[in-house]
């Protein structure tokens, strides 16, 4: 308090006018300019007149709110500045100018250098990448390359990562999408794997990093989306590198969890039939959501965002402010040439694919569960394919049950997912205990245990759900919907043994307690 109330505290200085003492107070909140005509009127100079004030060793003192302070026995000076030294500051002001211009002028020529040999580039790429040229081909290509990065270094100041740096978090996190062919190793899948990565039981936790970038990139050719919008390959590359590096390392909300997502969206597909009952677009839009839809998660919830009055709930008004962040994040990476997968598709087809990627990640929005699965029950006994709302309504309940799915897996799969999560969760509540703000029993450490955390959830979230969607996809009942009554049943068990623990070590702290007394 003491500091924030100094802080408020007017400033004094003295001045020499006409060898008499006069006494100026001023807000430190004051601008330079209100101080400069406080100190002409003090001094008796007209307004406007340019000053300078010195101290009585003829030192120049600054004119702003910062300026030392004095005492009447060390008076400050304002001098009006001489017609020849406003001709200087001029001359220097114009100077100033003039480099300026020519700075603005040398980085627009290299913007528009750096645009062209992008371009030139990009052709080049999609030349080596997509025509299979001939081995003599291939090597002059390279070539040509080869002289348009040194060109690029030598001309563009030895820079040759995009300039265009989109700041998406308030942690300063940044995307840096490349322009060379992604390096990351190129995994040639075995059947095995191509195999298993169609199912539920798919082991999320036997892969690194750029296996499951090699495993992304397989699920887009595999389902014809490369060929459906025209992609080039280096640049679905370039994107799934530019998606993994803007997922945080949140316990839970991670790149792994993006891939877990992504996956059971694979599989579902595959399990359902879709591509028989949706169109590739369909799938594109299905798939793409699934990768984007926690973008850059910053680890707490809307609860706490809205709470906290973070920068994220004040920009989306408290409505549904992570989810919309993460359709801003990915629509940003799409945003660059570099990364943008849908360069070559007609640019009305691009705005119906945007929104309705939006309206996916936004249903992705546990706040808005209730409303989305009432809506799909009122269709899903009388479903039209070929109905537009039906379709839509159908998406956003499949990319909900993928976000949402990990009890679907086998137990060994799936548990280490729940002690991500309530990692996560303990983390936030530990933040609200100390910051005053109000925290939710199910994430709290001193009240929940893992069996109470899955049991209300599974019964009463993923199982309604679930067999919702098995009225009109029979065949996932005994892959996905029976496992989830296995879990179900897996978590009672544990809180049976739990609850027969608790009250035994109740029994014995009260005998304990008895005996004490009778001593």
């Amino acid at each position: 308090m003491g500091s924030s109330s100094s802080s408020y505290a007017p400033k004094t200085i003295y001045l020499d006018v006409d060898g008499k003492v006069q006494k100026v107070v001023f807000s430190r909140h004051c601008s330079p300019c209100d101080i400069k005509e406080l100190l002409c009127s003090s001094s008796n100079i007209p307004r406007n007149t340019a000053i300078m004030m010195v101290d009585p060793e003829g030192a120049l003192v600054s004119i702003d709110p910062t300026m030392p302070t004095n005492s009447p026995s060390s008076l400050y000076k304002v001098v009006p500045l001489s017609t020849g030294q406003l001709g200087e500051k001029e001359d220097m002001f114009q100077n100033v100018l003039s480099q300026v211009a020519e700075q603005f002028s040398r980085a627009f020529r290299i913007n528009e250098l750096k645009t062209e040999v992008t371009n030139r580039l990009a052709m080049l790429e999609k030349r080596v990448e997509l025509e299979g040229l001939k081995v003599v081909e291939i090597e002059k290509c390279k070539n040509d390359l080869k002289k348009l990065r040194d060109e690029m270094t030598s001309r563009g100041g030895g820079r040759v990562n995009c300039p265009c740096k989109y700041n998406f978090s308030d942690d300063g996190k940044k995307v840096t999408p490349r322009r060379d062919v992604p390096n990351y190793p190129k995994y040639t899948l075995s059947q095995e794997t191509v195999e298993a990565l169609k199912k539920p039981t798919f082991d999320v936790w036997h892969w690194e990093h750029n296996e499951m970038l090699s495993c992304l990139e397989y699920m887009y050719h595999d389902l014809g989306l490369v060929k459906e919008f025209n992609m080039n390959p280096i640049t679905l590359k370039r994107w799934l590198l530019a998606i993994q590096e803007n997922y945080r390392n949140n316990p839970f909300h991670n790149f792994r969890h993006c891939f877990c997502v992504s996956q059971m969206m694979y599989g579902m597909i595959h399990l359902c039939n879709l591509q028989e009952k949706l169109t590739l677009t369909d799938m594109g839009i299905l798939m793409t959501a699934a990768v984007c839809h926690d973008l850059d998660h910053p680890g707490y919830n809307n609860t706490y965002q809205i709470n906290a009055r973070t920068e994220l709930a004040v920009r989306y008004n408290d409505i549904s402010p992570l989810e919309n962040h993460h359709c801003a994040v990915a629509f940003q990476i799409l945003s660059l040439p570099e990364c943008n997968i849908f360069a070559n598709v007609d640019p009305e087809a691009f705005k119906q694919i945007r929104q309705a990627i939006i309206t996916l990640i936004l249903a992705t929005d546990m706040a808005r569960h209730g409303e989305i699965l009432d809506s799909f029950k009122q269709k899903v006994d009388n479903f039209d394919f070929t109905n537009e709302e039906h379709v839509t309504c159908l998406k956003m309940v499949l990319i909900k049950c993928c976000d949402i799915s990990n009890e679907v897996r086998p137990t060994e799969v799936a548990e280490p997912w729940v002690d991500c999560l309530l990692e996560e969760y303990f983390m936030q509540s530990d933040r609200e205990k100390s910051e005053g703000l109000p925290v939710a029993p199910f994430m709290d450490r001193d009240k929940v245990t893992k069996p109470t955390a899955q049991i209300g959830f599974i019964k009463f979230v993923l199982i309604p759900m679930f067999e919702t969607v098995m009225k009109l996809f029979p065949q996932i009942e005994e892959i996905m919907v029976q496992p989830l009554r296995d879990s179900r049943d897996h978590y009672e068990e544990l809180k049976q043994i739990d609850d027969a623990m608790t009250e035994a070590q109740k029994k014995k702290t009260e005998n304990m307690s008895l005996g004490g007394k009778k001593k």
